[in-house]
């Protein structure tokens, strides 16, 4: 099985991909998709859906995970980021109904065994459980590694995290 995760944002998403076979998780790719600081919103949100695409071309994924939002500060930025989320979410559903998501708590206890890890304790993990020589960079795509190895890791109960 191959699992796309997904880490939302608007000026840069992130994604990995992962090869689950049973208990074995493999590392395929991870990166990220940036758009420019100062260019329109709709040119930002084509930037993100057209990423996407390419995405789901390259890897054909089996099931896509994508990351929920939580802000509790910023809600100008929380906003564009649940439009760039939209976008991926569309992207996504267009070619497959084997969409996900997780919540940042979910994520940190599936990944470290404690659902208020902090970012390095996740980092190292995705390293450790993905046999990396180092934690993948930037931020974004290591979380979004963390997205599809919480997805793997909830395969027998994946039903509870489709979205509807």
């Amino acid at each position: 099985m191959v699992i796309l995760g997904i880490d939302p944002g608007l000026a840069t998403v992130g994604y990995g991909v992962i090869e689950v076979n049973g208990d074995k998780r493999r590392l395929v790719q991870y990166g990220t998709i940036n758009t420019k600081a100062g260019e329109p919103a709709p040119a930002r949100l084509r930037s993100i859906f057209q990423g996407i695409n390419q995405l789901m071309d390259i890897y054909r994924p089996d099931d896509v995970a994508v990351e929920e939002l939580f802000f509790s500060k910023n809600i100008t930025t929380g906003i564009a980021v649940g439009e760039a989320r939209g976008v991926i979410l569309v992207a996504v559903a267009m070619r497959t109904e084997n969409l996900y998501e997780y919540t940042p708590m979910q994520i940190k206890q599936a990944v470290t065994g404690y659902g208020g890890a902090d970012k390095h304790q996740v980092q190292h993990m995705v390293k450790t459980l993905l046999n990396m020589k180092e934690i993948a960079r930037p931020d974004d795509a290591a979380d979004a590694l963390a997205v599809a190895l919480t997805h793997a890791n909830s395969a027998s109960m994946k039903k509870m995290f489709k979205i509807r």
